[in-house]
């Protein structure tokens, strides 16, 4: 019987299902659980000491039961975080009981010493800081924008003097509301006749903004790249603002070099997976067009055209049928 996979996200995930949709083809035994349903729906008995060197025991969700050495890879996408299951709590109830399902449930679930992991959530936030991506980036050749991290108002209006234009991203995004909705800060050009005080409150980036043509979403998993041009009917700064069934996309050649570095960086980083947005000049044929902006370690790519493809290659990763440095993802 094959491994079982372990599938940890949120109900809702369309990326997610398309990946459960080509484990369960192959007759993949799967289960697939939110660690923030912790509780009826979500339930645990984990046992180490004497004799057990690995964690061994149950989880069972409201349909599925599996225990940990049958677990040979963990599909790490999104789970809902833990505070959510416990926000009917007084601040202090809820800050101890999520801590303490973090650390206890979670504890176990990324110490499973026998699966891949895809990916580790600890490689993920390792990569998960844009001051660290940047850093990375340079250090492997790629081109990025000249950019600022700052809250002094006088480093910023000597930055946008020094650049035609400049543009302001968010480091997180915009997190939800007392209410509960969400929101979106999308990349944005800068007037720098608005810069005052407000901007010693917190860290902010800028960015020269390049002079772009088109972007290119690169997906990488293990060793296998898939990548889209996109560009937006009106030419939006962000494409991400609009709606996503108006892009024009088209398949596009990622320079070797390019790639090379892609593959490199993943692999400092302990990761087996991660989305890669470039923003290029020119026709995009050389290297020297390709200007890096981040690369999302636990990205979304169901929308995209290549999705079918790119899920029955984490099919094969995390039924261990595919290339890569599966070692990598194992000791994160």
């Amino acid at each position: 019987m094959n491994p079982t996979v372990l599938v940890l996200t949120s109900l809702e995930d369309v990326t997610a299902d398309r990946v459960v949709e080509a484990l369960n083809a192959r007759a993949v035994p799967v289960v697939r659980a939110d660690p923030a349903d912790i509780g009826r729906e979500l339930a645990f008995g984990f046992h180490i000491g004497p004799g057990r060197r690995q964690w061994s025991g149950w989880l069972r969700t409201a349909t599925r039961m599996v225990e940990p050495t049958e677990i040979g890879a963990v599909y790490w996408r999104r789970p809902t975080p833990y505070a959510c299951r416990f926000s009917h709590l007084p601040a202090q109830q809820r800050d101890f009981a999520s801590a303490e399902a973090r650390h206890g449930l979670g504890g176990v679930l990324n110490s499973l010493s026998s699966a891949l992991y895809v990916n580790h959530p600890h490689a993920v936030t390792r990569a998960d800081f844009k001051p660290t991506q940047l850093q990375r980036l340079t250090e492997l050749g790629l081109r990025i924008p000249p950019t600022l991290i700052t809250n002094d108002m006088g480093a910023a209006q000597d930055f946008a003097d020094r650049h035609e234009r400049v543009v302001y991203k968010t480091f997180r995004g915009l997190p939800p509301c007392d209410s509960g909705q969400t929101g979106a800060i999308w990349t944005q050009r800068i007037d720098p006749t608005t810069f005052d005080d407000s901007l010693r409150a917190t860290a902010h980036l800028f960015q020269a903004e390049i002079p772009k043509t088109c972007d290119v979403r690169v997906t990488v998993i293990s060793d296998r790249v898939f990548a889209q041009r996109i560009t937006t009917p009106n030419g939006d700064l962000d494409w991400r603002r609009g709606d996503w069934n108006e892009l024009i996309q088209s398949p596009v050649t990622v320079p070797a070099s390019i790639e090379g570095a892609l593959h490199g960086y993943l692999a400092s980083f302990g990761l087996v997976f991660g989305c890669f947005d470039f923003a290029i000049t020119g026709e995009g044929e050389d290297s020297t067009d390709w200007w890096a902006i981040e690369c999302n370690p636990n990205g979304q790519w169901g929308w995209l055209p290549d999705a079918p493809a790119i899920a029955e290659v984490f099919a094969d990763i995390l039924t261990l049928k595919g290339g890569g440095d599966s070692d990598l993802a194992r000791r994160s």
